[in-house]
């Protein structure tokens, strides 16, 4: 029986693209077809958002184990990295989101998942929205959501390996 062969990704790869950019699926590619763990930071809060990860699952297939974590992604990552396979982190955006919406101290978490994941004996892929390219919100929340992403995507692609922006589909090495 042919195994894959496993591809050898850095330790920490950030993707980062606007919405429906492609950028969740070049991450579930850089990884390959060896088997792999999909950290999902994303709530079905309503049909959309459970159609949206229907087809994000149908997309992935059955060699991706799904581990759903809205909030405590450092600790996830902690017991997932056990299994030895690469971890796809989808998305930090979404976890920036649920934090705000908890009361967390974004700053803070992200601090501490940099401390996991600079720790990680797997390798990690994290996919981010790109946070700053359309115009200004006009609400306190939507910038206030803007700066801590911001600061989290700063964050991570400083401690990163690999930083990738994709646009339209096509990737562009930042690091």
């Amino acid at each position: 029986m042919d195994h894959p062969t496993p591809v050898v990704l850095p330790p920490l790869t950030l993707v980062l693209g606007g919405q429906r950019s492609g950028k969740s699926a070049y991450a579930e590619n850089l990884i390959g077809e060896a088997p792999a763990v999909y950290l999902a930071t994303g709530e079905a809060r309503d049909a959309e958002m459970s159609d949206r990860i229907a087809r994000h699952r149908q997309r992935r297939g059955d060699r991706w184990t799904a581990v759903e974590e809205p909030l405590d992604v450092a600790a996830a990552l902690g017991r997932l990295e056990q299994t030895g396979h690469p971890v796809l982190l989808d998305s930090l955006g979404m976890w920036v989101a649920n934090l705000l919406g908890s009361g967390k101290n974004v700053a803070r978490e992200t601090a501490g998942l940099i401390k996991t994941v600079k720790n990680l004996t797997c390798s990690l892929v994290i996919v981010s929205d790109e946070a700053g390219l359309g115009i200004i919100p006009d609400n306190a929340l939507a910038r206030k959501y803007l700066d801590a992403l911001g600061a989290a995507n700063q964050a991570i692609a400083a401690a990163a390996d690999s930083v990738i922006l994709v646009a339209a589909g096509l990737p562009l090495k930042l690091k």
